[in-house]
């Protein structure tokens, strides 16, 4: 857990922050300019907002995002942009489902390999897929597909059922 200290007394109104502490290592404390940098390693943003005196850390390449199906229907639940600059990605989605009348649920792991040319988006052979699924829900599926310049996480549901979805998908690309 993170924890902030704060100077007491010193007969200011507002209590300044002395030390920061993360969630590992010791408390870092203020540059001579009374300033505490935040940095960030490969793959993870940090986005201050002075306004609402808060510091987001995102992961680089991360969607997340829900869906449901009725029925035997698609549900495109991701799209990934490859861009406008030829780049070959590695994208993998964890996905799962649930339905509550049986009840039952699935879930999916997804890998596969993309590229694009700057304006097409391409499979690079086949995706890996990994099911875990409850009997009445073995009709559903998961899949990578390219459509013109992305890549799309594409679900099926299984007629008769609602399945509520939530999946999350992280790339890297060169």
């Amino acid at each position: 857990m993170s924890q902030i200290s704060i100077l007491q007394g010193g007969g200011s109104p507002v209590p300044d922050a002395e030390t920061l502490t993360g969630d590992i290592g010791g408390a870092v404390g203020c540059d001579p300019a009374f300033n505490i940098n935040l940095l960030t390693g490969d793959g993870l943003t940090s986005t201050g907002n002075p306004l609402t005196s808060t510091i987001t850390f995102t992961l680089d390449g991360l969607t997340q995002a829900t869906a449901t199906t009725i029925g035997a229907v698609t549900a495109d639940i991701i799209t990934i942009n490859l861009g406008a600059v030829p780049t070959t990605y590695i994208i993998e989605a964890k996905i799962a489902g649930f339905e509550a009348t049986t009840p039952a649920g699935i879930g999916y792991n997804l890998i596969c390999v993309a590229r694009t040319t700057g304006a097409a988006a391409s499979l690079v052979n086949t995706q890996d897929k990994y099911v875990s699924e409850s009997v009445a829900l073995v009709a559903c599926d998961a899949n990578f597909t390219a459509v013109g310049n992305t890549i799309v996480v594409r679900l099926l549901g299984t007629a008769g059922l609602t399945v509520r979805w939530k999946a999350s998908t992280i790339n890297m690309g060169v």
